[in-house]
This record gives structure tokens, C-alpha cells and sequence, in this order.
């Protein structure tokens, strides 16, 4: 039997219109990468956005992960669509539209942002096992630690959670 080709498994990477260095240094460590190559991924596409730090690319060469990176993009839907995992930072708009995909999704959140609202949807969808959430530097236990089975399809078109999870941040009754 000759050599079956591996199939392009993607990580998709994305920081939206926002600057998010400790996002972008925590994947281009050599432990995620070994990680997410260890799981089977081929290919890691980092949207780097406004950032100033610029991963390292890598066309992999002795079976290690092909890397490339990009600042913005018109739409990241294509990206999505071909993705295997999502990694994001933790802005609402990029969480939907990855759930709405039905992609996995680890969603790493920005300490340095004051009254991170975001943090407190991310977790909350987490707790609900619709995706994963991670600190920069505990990324790597995260995607080491993952079983991607185990998270639970959004329900599309469901806004009560959401509206509720509203609520409740701005200090008003659950019905």
C-alpha cells in the first residue's frame, strides 16, 4: 500500500480588529505547536491583527507545522469554514460566528482589558461545554488537556442564554 497523504487540518487563529500580542506569542511557543501537530493538525493560520509581534513562519519542513499569518482579512468566514479548531480571543462577535460554523473553539482571554465583560461569556458558554476557555499562558495545558467530543453544539437561533447572561451582567432580574 503506498503512503496515504494527511489531510490539511487547520487551526485558525484570529484576534478580530483588536490588538492581542499574548494570543499571538501564546500560539507561536514551540510547546503548542508540538501540541496541536501531536493532535494531528497540519496547518496554523494566525490573524495577528493590529499586533507588533509576528509569529514565526514555518512551511513545515521535517514534518513539523505549516505556519503563516495575516493582519486582517475583508471576512473571516472563509477562514472559518476551513478550519479543524478555532482558537479566538474572546469578542462576541468572533465567539457566534465560530459556534455558528459548529467549528471547536478555544476561546483565550485577554487579561489586560479592564472590566472584561468578555471573560464572564466565554466562561459562561464554557460552562455550558460550547467551547473552551484559556488564559494565554495556559493554552498549551488546554489544547493538551481538550476532547474535542465532548463539547455540545450551540443552539443556533437560541438568543434566551444570551439575553439572560445580559441580564444578569447588568444587574436585572432572570424572568
Amino acid at each position: 500500500m503506498g503512503e496515504i497523504e494527511q489531510k490539511r487540518k487547520t487551526v485558525f487563529v484570529t484576534v478580530g480588529t483588536t490588538l492581542f500580542d499574548a494570543l499571538v506569542k501564546a500560539v507561536d511557543t514551540e510547546q503548542v505547536k508540538h501540541e496541536l501537530l501531536r493532535r494531528g493538525y497540519t496547518h496554523l493560520l494566525i490573524q495577528i491583527g493590529r499586533g507588533s509581534y509576528i509569529p514565526h513562519k514555518c512551511e513545515g519542513e521535517g514534518g513539523s507545522l505549516v505556519v503563516d499569518y495575516f493582519t486582517f482579512s475583508s471576512s473571516i468566514a472563509e477562514h472559518l469554514r476551513s478550519a479543524s479548531l478555532v482558537i479566538s480571543h474572546a469578542g462576541s462577535g468572533s465567539i457566534f460566528e465560530t459556534l455558528r460554523h459548529g467549528k471547536p473553539l478555544i476561546v483565550v482571554v485577554n487579561e489586560d482589558l479592564m472590566d472584561n465583560h468578555q471573560s464572564e461569556l466565554a466562561e459562561e458558554l464554557a460552562e455550558r461545554k460550547h467551547l473552551y476557555c484559556a488564559r494565554p499562558q495556559l493554552l498549551h495545558e488546554t489544547i493538551t488537556d481538550m476532547n474535542l467530543e465532548s463539547l455540545l453544539p450551540y443552539p443556533a437561533g437560541d438568543a434566551k442564554p444570551v439575553i439572560s447572561l445580559i441580564n444578569r451582567f447588568l444587574g436585572f432580574p432572570d424572568d
